[in-house]
């Protein structure tokens, strides 16, 4: 009893085990898990990464600067006061001298320099963000092209099996035929040479998409089973949207780049303010005519202006301007490419809705003279190679149309990729 009751829930169960093998994807969750397994996506902690260390180190500038110095030296001539004061004697320096100093230095304003130093590096890394970006949205038409060519395999297949039911039945009238002694020997071997090469077609499609599933695979970074569902992409577009490109941004984090650097030019040729202290020990000290070794401290504050960058002011303008000029550049010439290309993917969509109408009149018509052909048979008054070529002209019609429909399914998505949407 509890051996029959074992194997009945092994056969109630075993559909449902079945089932669960088999996986759902769709086109939008592939992109989604290949963005976020490519290997390129690591750069973006590197990117922070290094923006974090060098905005740390600029932050730095504003803490004390302290420096140890020291100097041993001796002089051939030493200055002398040219006076002589009768029963005084006025002392003189020494010709060796030694000194020990600690510089502590305190900036308190360097012209905005490094409030530009940051806006360049935050600029830079915001740049290279968007520019990791630009090389992941290509991943995007790598995982089109391998789902659009799954679900065309699919569909080459499904009407394998149509023409292999198509086949098969003939198959059957024809060994019925036989029997009867109204067909020959040579017809039934013409059918079962198209059911050969029909195999043959099966093997190379599912060899084929078993190819484009692993590779599917490595992008995702899972295993898909080779029993997967491959939902069919929405058909729907909109081509009254704007560009939203990922190099357009692109373009637009780039200027923010030459902005920052012209504050930098602006920072180059502000004054700087500092305080210094300075404590020291040495012979002499800070009394030149004292020669015993002494303790001295010196303080204050500290203006320097460099009004050398005024020369080239003018020019790094101008540098700036080129290059923001040749970047507007860059940008038009790109939307008018893509403009160029969105004209002409709009056009094979086109060309694939009209087609798609004619296909269904197609696959009407051959499947009439199909019809005819396997009455024309039966009544012996066709041969089997005429009813074999009838056959596969309506399966060819068949395969056309499911091209014709994953063309133009592709064509959408090629369409909103180059759209940016």
């Amino acid at each position: 009893m509890k051996t029959k009751t074992y194997i009945f829930l092994q056969v109630c169960l075993l559909p449902c085990l079945l089932f669960s093998q088999l996986s759902v994807i769709n086109l939008e969750e592939c992109q989604e898990k290949a963005r976020e397994n490519y290997p390129l996506i690591k750069q973006y902690d590197l990117i922070s990464l290094a923006e974090d260390y060098t905005l740390d180190n600029l932050a730095k500038n504003y803490l004390p600067q302290i420096s140890l110095g020291g100097q041993a030296s001796y002089q051939t001539q030493i200055t002398k006061i040219p006076i002589k004061i009768p029963g005084y004697n006025i002392p003189e320096m020494d010709k060796d001298q030694y000194k020990i100093t600690l510089d502590v230095t305190q900036l308190l304003w360097d012209g905005g320099a490094t409030r530009s130093q940051k806006k360049i590096t935050q600029a830079n890394s915001d740049f290279e963000k968007q520019k990791l970006e630009v090389n992941l949205y290509t991943v995007r038409e790598k995982i089109n092209q391998l789902y659009f060519g799954i679900l065309t395999i699919d569909k080459q297949l499904n009407q394998l099996d149509v023409l292999t039911s198509d086949l098969q039945t003939n198959y059957n009238l024809v060994s019925a035929m036989l029997k009867n002694g109204v067909a020959m020997v040579s017809d039934l071997d013409l059918v079962k040479v198209e059911l050969l090469n029909t195999d043959q077609k099966r093997i190379e499609l599912t060899t084929l998409r078993m190819a484009y599933i692993k590779m599917l695979s490595l992008f995702i970074h899972e295993e898909i089973s080779q029993g997967v569902e491959l939902k069919l992409p929405d058909n729907s577009i909109n081509f009254d949207q704007e560009i939203s490109r990922p190099e357009l941004r692109m373009y637009d984090k780039q200027n923010l780049v030459y902005e920052a650097k012209e504050s930098t030019i602006k920072a180059k040729n502000m004054p700087k303010f500092s305080l210094f202290a300075q404590g020291g020990y040495g012979k002499p000290g800070l009394n030149m005519l004292n020669s015993d070794f002494k303790t001295y401290a010196i303080g204050g504050v500290r203006l320097s202006w460099n009004f050398g960058n005024l020369y080239t002011k003018k020019n790094e303008y101008r540098l700036l301007k080129n290059d923001r000029n040749s970047l507007q550049s860059q940008k038009e010439t790109f939307l008018f490419n893509t403009h160029v290309q969105l004209t002409q993917i709009q056009n094979e969509i086109n060309k694939y809705e009209q087609l798609m109408v004619k296909d269904d009149e197609i696959i009407r018509l051959r499947n009439s003279v199909k019809k005819a052909g396997e009455s024309k048979y039966k009544n012996g008054i066709y041969n089997m190679n005429d009813l074999i070529g009838d056959i596969n002209a309506e399966n060819q019609a068949r395969v056309t149309q499911s091209i014709h429909e994953m063309q133009y399914l592709q064509s959408i998505y090629n369409y909103k990729y180059t759209q940016g949407n």
